[in-house]
């Protein structure tokens, strides 16, 4: 493994002790601050990192620069992690992440949750969902998102009330299917989808 240059190092150092620290990695640009040095610096000094086997990031993407080996060439074997805000009872009227929303934080780590995505998780609330496997009192993990495919779970705000359902676009209007036959589809055509599900966590 080639050797890196002493400010490698120290942007390596950088990267792993902040991503420890967040929770998630630094973008470019907070790199660039800390070093008081230029974007295209960054990019070079990421670049050589990555030529090197110490770094990857995926270029369509933020916050996923991910540290593969110490300055000491030995593997980072800790797998990503993530604090994401818990939301309780949502008001009506607030935003879906608003302060007044969240009812605390919890760290979640891949694979539910990945570098440069968004997240949130939702505590389950009643039995609409119990024939896809979904409790009352589980852990939803959410990607936020405002677009979803045919069948994804998805977290849909209507008339200021959140709901966890599939999606399905029809002809005129969007259809949010339970996952259990005593619970009717919510039919609308002014639905405001806040995220898809990724992941479900459970204690027992």
């Amino acid at each position: 493994m080639k050797n890196l240059t002493n400010r490698q190092k120290e942007v390596l150092e950088f990267i792993a002790r902040f991503t420890d620290e967040n929770g998630y990695p630094p973008t470019v640009r907070e790199i660039g601050d800390h070093f008081d040095i230029s974007l295209r610096a960054v990019q070079d000094h990421i670049a050589a990192c990555q030529k090197k086997g110490y770094l990857s990031q995926c270029q369509k993407r933020s916050r996923s620069i991910r540290v593969l080996k110490n300055e000491e060439g030995v593997s980072e074997t800790k797998a990503f992690t993530s604090r994401i805000p818990l939301l309780g009872t949502v008001a009506a009227g607030k935003p879906l992440l608003s302060e007044e929303n969240v009812d605390g934080y919890v760290t979640i780590a891949e694979p539910f949750v990945r570098p440069g995505k968004t997240y949130f998780a939702l505590r389950v609330r009643g039995s609409s969902m119990i024939n896809a496997g979904i409790l009352e009192g589980d852990l939803a993990i959410i990607e936020k998102a405002d677009v979803a495919s045919e069948g994804q779970i998805v977290v849909a705000v209507v008339d200021n009330a959140i709901t966890l359902k599939r999606f399905y676009r029809e002809e005129n209007r969007i259809r949010l299917q339970p996952e259990n036959p005593d619970f009717q589809p919510i039919y609308t055509n002014d639905a405001h989808l806040a995220g898809i599900m990724v992941g479900l966590v459970r204690t027992y």
